[in-house]
């Protein structure tokens, strides 16, 4: 696993052995990245189930302001300090062990892009993105990485779908709060 581009393009990263681990693929985070290039400079970013960091360090090498990393377990967020480390990243972030459904009901706002990429088969998403709507600022995206089984609603009160991508087993579930339909 790797940075794919941006500042610290091809730098490795660790992740957890283990059967309970599903690092995305390159091809899905290559997917999430070239559809939100754009909106990365200067973007605060939450990684929430964060697992590897590998997301968020993504985000941020790609020029997002700032990112902050939810991940409940320690091992985790050990793993997610680590790759920070070796990205050069630590001013940029904010790691918290956490539950991130805990997380957002106390989050300030703010947010730009949320990126979701929980255990599936728990229900996580569709417990987390209501919560999400009250942190997330005017013209921002949420993208959600989730099973294919998984049909997510099509509005999570200012979250409104916008697209969903399938990639073999795996969907990204994009959503837009846009300021101007308000």
């Amino acid at each position: 696993m790797r940075v794919i581009t941006g500042i610290a393009r091809g730098k490795k990263l660790i992740t957890l052995d283990g059967l309970d681990v599903r690092p995305t693929t390159e091809m899905v985070k290559e997917a999430i990245f070239s559809s939100i290039h754009f909106d990365l400079p200067g973007a605060s970013v939450l990684d929430l189930f964060a697992g590897s960091g590998q997301l968020g360090i993504e985000a941020i090498s790609r020029g997002a302001k700032h990112c902050v990393f939810v991940d409940k377990s320690k091992n985790s967020v050990d793993i997610i300090k680590k790759n920070i480390e070796t990205c050069g990243f630590n001013a940029q972030t904010r790691v918290l062990n956490m539950d991130s459904i805990e997380y957002l009901s106390v989050a300030k706002t703010g947010i730009d892009i949320a990126i979701l990429d929980p255990p599936y088969r728990q229900g996580l998403i569709t417990k987390a993105l209501p919560l999400l709507d009250r942190i997330m600022s005017d013209n921002s995206t949420v993208i959600c990485e989730h099973e294919n089984e998984l049909i997510l609603d099509d509005i999570y009160g200012r979250l409104k779908k916008t697209k969903t991508k399938r990639y073999g087993k795996i969907s990204l579930t994009y959503f837009s709060v846009n300021s101007d339909e308000n």
